[in-house]
């Protein structure tokens, strides 16, 4: 009785998904045109993207690889999220000007600040070419040398298509390798900053709000893109002048209402939605308390370090984010799974598989799939845990392990030649001057001495005061010299000394056994992909995730994450300030927003009520990467930027459940308000073309009914 529950509840999830999916905007033409339409869209699949046309492809730019922007005005002006543009903005933040604290606002061109390594990225077209990748590959061959082969022929694929000579290629697989979609893009590198609310706007509510409802944050910043005299992509110069886009999004003033269609489109970073339930139950049991639990330690020594010294909370700021962002959104990933049940649906739907698999009379092809990968599931759990905490511990919560871990590579250069050592070390150098223009070693020694503990009982921190490589004069010196000296000189350093046995061990002890076992997982999730796709044919797939440009698409709607609570799809600037704490790091407000508020200074950024909307809900189906992404109305038009998911949505991931999975978008109205009536850069309005399309939809049809 309780497994025909299941599969009632799989059943029903399945058919009511119709929401969920991370769909290839060049496919969309049929089921999706007719599903968007049927929620309220008045969009065709070629408004969306189009080859030969300007579209809103064209507006939809991959923000340095890992955000999403937009852009919105005909002078290349650029939205994205402040947690996007937080690394820039705080490298040009000093305790002479703070831009984290005070915002940031150009009042015109010259204004505008240029930045380092920046880029946003635009797709050209997108072709098909599984054919062509998976040609000359058969059954019988290794799965090494299959990958040889598709490697063989992406290779060929991409020097063959015919582009523009600043135009870049790129193949991607899909279906867990089951299809391959080349990707034609323009990657334009002159990018400035225009604009930052201050992050008492642009971050309110910090860690406390993050990934929960309600949420009052304006997670919003401007960037405009800079091209050559000819439009085309180059390199920061003066004689830059800004980019002319092919389409730009118009902004609606008339915004959004509980069950109005929305559009999120944007460049989505990683999702695993077809993993075996096996898999999920390793996640959320194994993996995901270990890395939450040593993310949590350092924190918990940045926090306190931040809140105590103004300098060491610009320094620390946008580590302490990213740290963050990850550590409760694995949280909220375990908590979402656990409420929605989805490991048994998993098992149901494997279940289902299985029955159909004897109907259909494939279990001899596909019999063994599950068996086998829950298998290998099982041999490789222990070395994916420790795996997952080498990886925190020494690359991602404090500074100088991964600075000495990179230093190991300096060691195997040399034993190749002193002209790849060379180069090897100037790429280390250029990563240390980027770490220590924010370290602070009594900061990371007590970060290192509460997350060490999670990997060994040696934990040795006097190395901090005896190591060079807690400054960067004393780190260059050591780095001086030939190979050998330098090898000498760092051998001898005793924070290397110590770091070293960890870093040979991962090497020659954690890292092969996972990547032996890793890609045999790999290769009968392929597999099972294959045959879930053949045997459960009435199903909808859509592809996980993998960093390249996709259209979601829902509706605005509330949610009960708990019984008796209902939370409502919008929120306004009367939530600020009742959250507001004088002088608190996440919530305190700045004093003229609580001047406008006062004087109910609000402008044309009202709705119906007379209020200013902040934040609304979604249905979307979003992850890491939709950051910055913007959500477009039924008519094309910009009503809200993407920023975050509700805390029990997180495991969208692995897992989309319609009924407690929402994204969370700061509506435009606020962007506008913030823009104009606190910043007072009306000039920035005025580039933008602002449209009332639900309005104007109103007296038309009052214009009918009088005729």
């Amino acid at each position: 009785m309780k497994l025909f529950r299941i599969l009632i509840l799989f059943i029903t999830v399945q058919v009511s998904a119709q929401q969920g999916g991370m769909w290839i905007p060049s496919l969309l033409q049929g089921m999706n045109e007719d599903e968007m339409q049927s929620l309220g869209s008045t969009l065709s699949a070629k408004d969306i993207y189009d080859v030969n046309n300007s579209s809103l492809k064209d507006a939809i730019g991959h923000f340095n690889g890992g955000c999403t922007s937009e852009v919105i005005s005909p002078n290349g002006l650029v939205l994205t999220n402040h947690h996007c543009g937080f690394g820039q903005i705080q490298s040009h933040s000093s305790l002479e000007n703070d831009y984290l604290t005070d915002g940031f606002w150009a009042m015109n061109l010259d204004q505008e600040l240029p930045n380092n390594n920046l880029y946003i990225e635009f797709i050209v077209r997108i072709e098909d070419v599984t054919k062509q990748v998976l040609e000359g590959i058969t059954e019988d061959m290794t799965e090494k040398a299959k990958q040889s082969k598709r490697g063989s022929n992406s290779t060929a694929i991409e020097k063959a298509v015919q582009k523009e000579p600043w135009q870049d290629t790129r193949i991607k697989a899909f279906y867990k390798g089951n299809q391959y979609f080349l990707f034609v893009t323009e990657r334009y590198t002159d990018i400035r900053l225009v604009g930052a609310p201050p992050s008492s706007i642009g971050k309110f509510g910090s860690d406390t709000d993050n990934w929960v409802w309600p949420r009052h944050t304006g997670d919003f910043a401007l960037f405009r893109i800079y091209a050559d005299k000819n439009n085309r992509p180059a390199a920061y110069s003066k004689d830059n002048v800004p980019f002319k886009p092919k389409h730009y999004l118009p902004v609606s003033l008339d915004g959004v209402s509980e069950n109005d269609f929305t559009m999120v489109f944007g460049f989505p970073g990683t999702t695993d939605e077809y993993l075996p339930a096996d898999a999920i139950a390793q996640t959320v049991q194994k993996i995901n308390p270990e890395a939450i639990a040593i993310r949590e330690a350092a924190l918990k020594v940045i926090d306190a370090y931040m809140k105590a010294d103004k300098q060491i909370r610009i320094q620390y700021a946008s580590k302490q984010a990213r740290i963050a962002n990850a550590w409760k959104k694995w949280q909220g990933e375990n908590l979402g799974i656990e409420k929605s049940g989805a490991i048994a649906i998993k098992k149901a739907q494997e279940a289902e598989f299985t029955k159909q698999l004897k109907a259909k009379g494939l279990d001899g092809k596909y019999g063994n799939i599950l068996s086998n990968v829950g298998q290998l599931y099982k041999e490789i759990e222990a070395v994916n845990v420790k795996r997952t905490s080498f990886m925190e511990v020494f690359l991602r919560t404090n500074e100088l392990t991964p600075m000495l871990f990179g230093l190991t590579q300096l060691e195997g250069a040399a034993a190749n030649s002193e002209a790849a050592f060379e180069k090897q070390r100037d790429a280390n150098i250029g990563r240390m001057k980027g770490v220590y223009k924010d370290y602070n070693a009594k900061v990371d020694k007590e970060v290192f001495e509460a997350v060490m503990p999670f990997y060994t009982d040696n934990v040795d921190s006097s190395i901090y005061d005896k190591t060079a490589f807690t400054s960067l004069e004393s780190a260059l010196k050591v780095l001086e010299g030939n190979s050998t000296e330098v090898l000498e000189k760092l051998n001898n350093d005793a924070a290397y000394q110590y770091i070293k046995p960890f870093i040979i061990d991962f090497y020659t002890n954690i890292e092969p056994r996972f990547q032996e076992l890793n890609p045999q997982i790999n290769n009968l999730e392929q597999q099972y992909m294959t045959a879930l796709m053949e045997v459960l044919r009435e199903q909808r797939y859509f592809p996980d995730a993998n960093g390249t440009l996709r259209v979601t698409y829902g509706k605005v709607k509330g949610y009960a994450p708990r019984d008796a609570v209902y939370y409502e799809p919008l929120t306004y600037l009367d939530g600020v300030i009742e959250k507001y704490i004088p002088g608190d790091y996440e919530f305190d407000v700045p004093e003229k927003l609580q001047q406008l508020y006062a004087q109910k200074d609000y402008g044309q950024y009202t709705d119906a009520t007379g209020k200013v909307p902040v934040c609304f809900l979604g249905t979307n189906h979003t992850t890491g990467g939709n950051s910055g992404s913007p959500a477009i109305d039924a008519y094309g038009n910009l009503v809200g930027l993407n920023f975050d998911r509700v805390w029990e949505g997180t495991m969208s991931d692995i897992y989309y459940d319609p009924e407690i999975c929402r994204n969370i978008m700061v509506d435009m109205r606020y962007v506008l308000f913030i823009i104009d009536k606190y910043a007072g850069a009306k000039h920035l309005i005025d580039e933008m073309t602002l449209v009332r399309p639900k309005t104007d939809a109103k007296k038309s049809k009052k214009v009918k009914k009088k005729k």
